[in-house]
């Protein structure tokens, strides 16, 4: 047989049926994954010799290797998941796929997939080995491969195109904050500030688009929690790679065919609260377990961290509050809000750049209640015209936690007057506090955190207001709740 008379689609179909029985792929399954593929390899060599095709030494590797990726791995794409350059496979049916390259989208014209059957298998391949289902009565699915990489998985009747996979790809080495200052995603004042933060046990949301880098930004934010500390992380599908040696991951679970044996995010907070944490870390917000999350930070558990979906910082604090609301326990918005101002110390919200990079663009304190609402105070905004973060001038209320608990934070980061811009940042106007200085409220107990949210205007004259706050024990956020 000579190469021009070989159909190397039809001798690919071929060899991929005779390899993909019950048996061989039983047999194939008790192997580890290097030994399946030189199994793969050794059969199709077989195959082809038998049926004396004679091809070029580079088209029977690449023929022989698209055999072992139908057989043992994930058929056309896996190409494609083994580029390090490409963070997103986008296969829209049969003929149509796309890829994300540094941050743009481009699509695939050389990837031949031989129909919506392939498209399928495919699907049936990621998400049999956890147990999961996708059919016409559960016709989307959220899964993740071995190397934690997310996938999604949508087939008709819901969807027009044919069977749709989405995977997002993590790096196959987490980020560390060096990288991201490398990159130009945040300064390293920014970054040195955050991880300050994070050290203080302050309550961080990351906040972002889909595709905007919050996952990422959260698991560099945990790499500053110190090692001797219990860790929780919960998820819908396992994403986070902690390096801290005392992690616990858990993950939630979809109903089974009957319907029953769902565990929800929600569910696992709250049973969270009984594994002793330190601090928990959940994976994103989505529904009602942000009232739960809220209420571990207000209880003992402060630390913790979270991402969820959001436009802007203002609109994280409202979507927060309504998914409060979404949950079965009947509170009043008031109370919601109360709940949101006290536990939320600081909001990092992420955004796609120009030319498809992502970055921080807005760090917001969070300041306590005024006049019914929670108020806030942007830190840090990304400006066009400086080509990074530039600080506001705020000095927000969190300063007194990292004083009282020992971190160093160089005021010249906030714009200090007089100082200068610290280094790889851009100046800013002078620092002007946000709150109350510090010793506004001198009743304050030692340790406790101190956010002065009475104005200096709304205590002078106010004789009783003074005895209030002086005699007043517990933390000054709360105070301010209570006098608004």
């Amino acid at each position: 047989m000579r190469t021009n008379e070989v159909d190397l689609a039809a001798l690919g179909r071929v060899v991929r049926e005779r390899l993909g029985t019950a048996e061989v792929r039983a047999e194939l399954a008790r192997l580890a994954p290097p030994a399946r593929r030189l199994a793969v390899r050794s059969a199709a060599l077989r195959w082809l010799e038998d049926e004396r095709a004679i091809l070029p030494a580079e088209t029977l590797r690449r023929v022989v290797n698209q055999v072992s990726d139908e057989v043992v791995g994930l058929g056309p794409v896996e190409r494609l998941l083994k580029d390090p350059e490409v963070t997103e496979v986008m296969v829209n049916g049969a003929d149509d796929v796309y890829v994300e390259r540094r941050g743009r989208v481009e699509r695939v014209d050389d990837l031949f997939v031989e129909g919506e059957e392939q498209v399928f298998h495919l699907i049936e391949r990621i998400v049999a080995p956890l147990g999961l289902r996708i059919d016409e009565s559960s016709p989307y699915v959220d899964a993740r491969l071995p190397d934690g990489s997310r996938v999604n998985a949508i087939i008709p009747p819901l969807s027009l195109r044919g069977p749709v996979v989405t995977i997002r790809r993590f790096a196959t080495r987490p980020f560390a904050p060096d990288d991201l200052v490398r990159m130009g995603s945040i300064s390293e004042p920014v970054m040195s500030f955050l991880g300050a933060c994070v050290r203080s046990r302050a309550n961080i949301v990351v906040s972002g688009g889909a595709g905007s880098g919050k996952t990422t930004l959260l698991g560099v934010l945990s790499s500053f929690i110190p090692p001797g500390e219990r860790l929780i992380t919960i998820e819908d599908a396992a994403e986070l790679r902690l390096a801290q040696p005392h992690v616990i991951p858990l993950e939630a679970r979809p109903p089974n065919v009957e319907g029953a044996g769902e565990v929800t995010v929600r569910q696992l907070v709250r049973n969270a609260l009984r594994m002793r944490p330190d601090r928990i870390v959940v994976g994103e917000v989505r529904g009602g377990e942000a009232l739960d999350m809220l209420q571990a930070m207000n209880t003992g558990h402060e630390g913790s961290m979270s991402t969820a979906h959001a436009n802007s910082p203002r609109d994280l604090l409202t979507r927060l509050e309504t998914m409060a609301l979404m949950s079965d326990v009947d509170l009043p918005v008031a109370h919601v809000r109360e709940q949101l101002a006290s536990a939320l110390d600081l909001v990092v919200h992420t955004a796609r750049l120009s030319g498809g990079r992502r970055g921080v663009v807005r760090v917001t304190a969070v300041e306590g209640l005024r006049g019914g609402a929670v108020a806030t105070a942007d830190v840090f905004v990304w400006h066009r015209q400086e080509g990074g973060l530039v600080p506001t001038g705020v000095l927000p209320s969190i300063a007194r936690l990292l004083a009282e608990r020992d971190e160093r934070v160089d005021p010249r980061v906030f714009g200090a007057p007089g100082t200068g811009p610290a280094r790889g940042s851009a100046g800013g106007p002078p620092v002007r506090p946000a709150v109350s200085p510090p010793d506004a409220v001198p009743g304050t107990p030692p340790g406790k955190r101190g956010r002065g949210l009475v104005r200096p205007d709304r205590r002078a004259g106010r004789a009783s207001g003074t005895a209030a706050i002086r005699a007043w024990p517990g933390s000054p956020r709360r105070l301010g709740t209570v006098m608004e």
